[in-house]
């Protein structure tokens, strides 16, 4: 995901939910049932995250306005229930195991930050585990019990760099580099992370508690095998290192800014900001569309 669409998320997220209760209440087209205007759901646009659920390898795209499922081998994505939830930190730490974090939907009484939440029914439920109403991840990454968020303090509103060793429930405080757009784990080393700030990259091998820059270009990261780290770069450019971010091949175009990035062993999968989804199954070479979004007709929720 973009810096630029990071910036103001809390703002957005109401007041893209306010519009929506607003058109509502002004018109729309009336379902047949009865029940009231409906409005056109967009899809996955404005994606902040991207995951495969391990249990039947659906691909799950966390957006603004909700989570959706792209069941594998179709090419169309299906909202996950009716929930808004605006999910800014996503990853899949297990089967229908999720962790977010983000704002919630209008219809939930929650803070404006949701901490870190969990979902152990693929995105269906979402319960807090710690920081409820104190902090916005954008960038959440997780190895077994190991979980690292970098995003917003709710009373400071500054950014800052968590890590927890016992699956969110604690946190130490580390040393931000840079203000991130993306953060990766090593496969085989927990305390190794590469990070991609606004001034370009950076890596740690003591578990973030100090960084070493290692290039001027940032963008957004995928680490699938210990010698596979991924860039994708705001300019659309993939790029590979073999080893651990010291140098980079480049590989192919994506064909547009990528706003979130995935990468595993056999496949990588890009989200443009149209919400269309690409991937590449020869190490970003090239790339083809998985799925693109679909606007379909939807009840207007409630305000």
């Amino acid at each position: 995901m973009s810096q630029s669409e990071r910036v103001g998320s809390r703002q957005l997220a109401v007041a893209g939910a306010l519009a929506l209760v607003v058109l509502a209440g002004c018109g729309g087209q009336e379902s047949k049932s009865g029940a009231g205007p409906r409005l056109e759901d967009p899809g996955p646009v404005h994606v902040h995250g991207l995951g495969i659920n391990p249990r039947d390898r659906a691909l799950f795209i966390a957006t603004h306005t909700g989570l959706f499922r792209v069941a594998e081998g179709e090419r169309t994505a299906k909202r996950v229930g009716d929930r808004r939830q605006d999910t800014m930190g996503f990853t899949v730490v297990g089967p229908d195991r999720f962790l977010g974090s983000g704002h919630p939907d209008l219809r939930d009484r929650l803070p404006a930050f949701l901490g870190l939440i969990e979902s152990r029914d693929a995105g269906r439920r979402w319960k807090p585990i710690s920081l409820l109403g104190k902090a916005d991840f954008h960038v959440l990454e997780s190895a077994g019990s190991r979980v690292v968020g970098f995003g917003s303090d709710f009373d400071s509103r500054r950014t800052q760099l968590l890590v927890s060793d016992d699956g969110g429930r604690s946190w130490s405080r580390r040393p931000a580099p840079d203000d991130l757009l993306d953060l990766a784990m090593s496969p085989d080393d927990k305390d190794h992370f590469v990070a991609a700030g606004r001034q370009g990259l950076y890596s740690s091998t003591d578990g973030g508690k100090s960084w070493r820059q290692r290039g001027p270009d940032g963008g957004l990261l995928g680490w699938s095998s210990p010698g596979a780290l991924y860039l994708a770069g705001l300019n659309g450019a993939v790029s590979r290192s073999e080893d651990g971010g010291g140098s980079w091949d480049q590989q192919g175009p994506i064909g547009g800014e990528p706003a979130a990035f995935l990468a595993e062993k056999d496949q990588l999968l890009v989200a443009l900001h149209d919400g269309t989804i690409k991937q590449s199954r020869d190490g970003g070479v090239s790339w083809t569309v998985h799925s693109r979004p679909q606007p379909t007709r939807s009840g207007a929720p409630p305000g």
